[in-house]
Order: structure tokens, then sequence, then C-alpha cells
């Protein structure tokens, strides 16, 4: 059997399957999201399958999957490993010792904001910025007498403000490495919205008009 293109609803299945599987995991069982993924995997597997894909095929275009996303895996990784190796040798600590002799609760809030700013800026990661420094500015926030929640949405948002701009965001090297989704895309969910609603169409006439 020659292998084909999936049809709309093929495709649509597959996806709809991932969300009810992700959704019934998480909100019901309360599980981790990877089984449920796992499974979703599993099923778009089948769905290639019944295409008429061959399993060598399948597999080169998992490997290729995470292949793409592998530089941002292992920086992820590295990222937790500075986390731990900081917690463990005493540097959040020492942050929160000095922290505590320097700022004062007038300036805190603003000075919070800019360190971690130019943290996330130099290293490219919120992550890592809230699990280091962030961590250390909630102790000596606690020290000070500052509300929890707003020191820590200072640290947030110092450290989601550099997210986005240095040149080894985790988010950016997934976003270069993966196929480029269509803006069309965005339209044609939009259309299947509200064409049903405003203009009494039912799905097979969806489906019919996209052939």
């Amino acid at each position: 059997m020659k292998a084909r293109k999936p049809h709309i609803y093929e495709a649509v299945t597959t996806f709809v399957f991932l969300i009810i599987v992700m959704g019934v995991g998480i909100a019901k069982f309360k599980a981790d999201p990877h089984v449920p993924m796992l499974i979703g995997a599993a099923f778009a597997a089948l769905m290639a399958l019944r295409l008429g894909y061959k399993w060598k095929d399948i597999e080169g275009a998992m490997i290729g999957g995470i292949t793409q996303a592998l530089q941002s895996v292992i920086i992820l990784a590295i990222i937790g490993v500075l986390i731990g190796v900081w917690i463990l040798s005493g540097v959040v600590p020492a942050m929160i010792y000095y922290g505590l002799s320097i700022l004062k609760p007038s300036i805190f809030l603003v000075a919070t904001l800019l360190i971690c700013s130019i943290t996330s800026l130099a290293t490219g990661t919120s992550w890592g910025t809230i699990g280091t420094i962030g961590i250390a500015l909630m102790g000596v926030a606690k020290g000070l007498g500052i509300p929890i929640p707003i020191a820590a949405g200072a640290i947030i948002s110092g450290a989601y403000f550099g997210d986005k701009m240095p040149p080894l965001v985790v988010i950016i090297l997934v976003a270069k490495r993966v196929p480029a989704i269509p803006g069309i895309f965005v339209g044609v969910i939009l259309g299947m919205i509200f064409a049903p609603i405003f203009q009494g169409a039912n799905f097979g006439d969806i489906l019919s008009s996209s052939y």
C-alpha cells in the first residue's frame, strides 16, 4: 500500500484524541502528562500505519523529532544540574545571607526585578533564574517581611523579561528547529468555529468545502 497524506478528519481525529487523553489523564487521574502523551503517540503511529507508512518511516520520523529538540533538552538538563549544584554548594544560602545585609525593604522589589532581568538576559533561561537567584530572593523577602506573593511576582516578571531575547533561549531554539505552522492554520480553526455558529454550516459542509 502506497503511503498517502491524511485527510483532514484523520488529522483532526489524531489531534482530538491526544487532547482528550491528556485532559482525562491530567484532570481526572492527576497523572503526569508523559503517559497520556505516550498513548497519543501510539495512536498517531497506528494512524500512520493505516495511511500506508512503514514502521521504519515512523521510527525515523520519531528520531528526527527527538533530534530537533535535543539541543534544548540538553540545555534544560544543564539548568537542572546548575540549580542542584548551587543549592548543595551553599551558593543560594550565601545569596540569602548577603542579600539580607545589602537589600532594604524600600528597594527590594525594584532590585529584585532588575537582578532577575539581568540574570535572565545573561543566561537566556527564566527557569534557571527562578531556580537559583529566585530562590535566594524569596528567602531574602521572607527575612525582610516582604509579602511572598508580591516578591514572587517581581521575580517571575524579571525572569521572563529576558527570556526571549538572548540567542540561547530554549523556546527560540525549539522554534527554529521544528517545521513552521502556516498562519492560515489559525484562520482554518476560527472558520471551523464560527461557520456553524453564524452561517449555519455543519461539519460535513466544512469538510466538503476543503477539497
